[in-house]
């Protein structure tokens, strides 16, 4: 079975009185092509099914896909809410994930409000407890705090005791900087620089040490993160506080990782396989958006890997990841 673990949904629970109106998103078309206008902004960039899950399994299935594992358009992850809202809004979208994957074609990660880590906790708990859902979603920063930070910690707490599956997604829209607003730099260079920062963060603050059973799941291949495990690796070797607050030092943890297949170039995600090693690469297409790949599967076998290690990448990791 052939899963595909990074694709984005939005739940028609979203679009209906049960979220305040400015958490709605509505979907138009314009020109024959999707247009979804969420706070203001119109998302031009989708190019296949966003809310039909019977729709999206077809698409998929295609491109020899057999399995989604959905997880929500990242700017609906509610962090920048008033947390009562953001509770509610997420378990909205929880719920209605759950009721997507009834038919067993599917599974999810839902959404937690990780500006309050405790909240995010309980709520990982209750989606955790849904039919279908196997983790969630998170953004790579809150509020300029980056996922290493202590204010996190009860939140990865519950996510390595509940076995959730963590998938994190860049969201910043490229740090708000006037350089990466043209040419798109803020989604191209921007978000896979977010990953790399966040990645860093969690490796350099120790947290997959303090919880070695934490399974988390980094978009893009893990954006420019590998780029920099050689400056990572020496500022631990020479500098003291790079060791403040890990032992073991940052290779150990790019190692814990698991990384998606979206890369678009195939040097670089041979690469990543190479390093991160066969176990902890899962295939990622980055659906229904125009930076996504329409063959993931494809860019996978074009690696010329060993069947077996094809066979995880294409599925068997997802599926063991899934199992719990």
């Amino acid at each position: 079975m052939i899963v595909d673990a990074h694709c984005h949904v939005i739940v028609p629970q979203l679009m209906t009185a049960a979220v305040p109106a400015h958490w709605r998103p509505a979907i138009s078309t314009s020109g024959g092509q999707p247009v979804v206008t969420f706070r203001g902004r119109a998302l031009r960039s989708i190019v296949a099914e966003f809310t039909d899950i019977e729709v999206m399994i077809a698409q998929a299935a295609a491109d020899g896909v057999d399995h989604l594992l959905l997880s929500p358009w990242i700017m609906l992850v509610p962090t920048e809410a008033e947390l009562a809202e953001a509770v509610s809004v997420c378990r909205v979208q929880n719920e209605g994930l759950s009721l997507a994957a009834a038919g067993g074609q599917v599974s999810a990660l839902g959404a937690v409000p990780l500006q309050d880590a405790a909240a995010a906790a309980a709520e990982l708990d209750y989606l955790m407890r849904l039919p279908g859902l196997r983790g969630a979603e998170v953004p790579a920063s809150v509020a300029g705090r980056y996922l290493g930070d202590e204010s996190f910690l009860p939140f990865w707490e519950a996510a390595e005791a509940t076995g959730a599956l963590i998938f994190v997604h860049p969201t910043t829209r490229g740090f708000e900087l006037p350089a990466l607003g043209d040419y798109y730099l803020w989604n191209s260079a921007g978000n896979p620089l977010e990953t790399a920062i966040t990645g860093a963060h969690l490796a350099a603050a120790g947290v997959l040490e303090r919880y070695p059973r934490l399974r988390i799941l980094l978009a893009h291949g893990g954006g420019g993160l590998l780029s920099i495990r050689g400056r990572l690796r020496r500022a631990f070797a020479v500098r003291p506080e790079a060791r403040v607050r890990s032992a073991d030092g940052p290779d150990a943890a790019l190692h814990r990782f698991y990384y998606d297949t979206v890369t678009h170039d195939r040097a670089l995600l041979a690469d990543l396989v190479s390093y991160a090693g066969a176990d902890h690469v899962l295939l990622g297409s980055d659906r229904p958006f125009d930076m996504g790949s329409g063959q993931p599967a494809a860019d996978v076998r074009a690696l010329g890997l060993d069947a077996d290690d094809e066979r995880r990448i294409l599925g068997g990791n997802a599926r063991r990841l899934l199992a719990g």
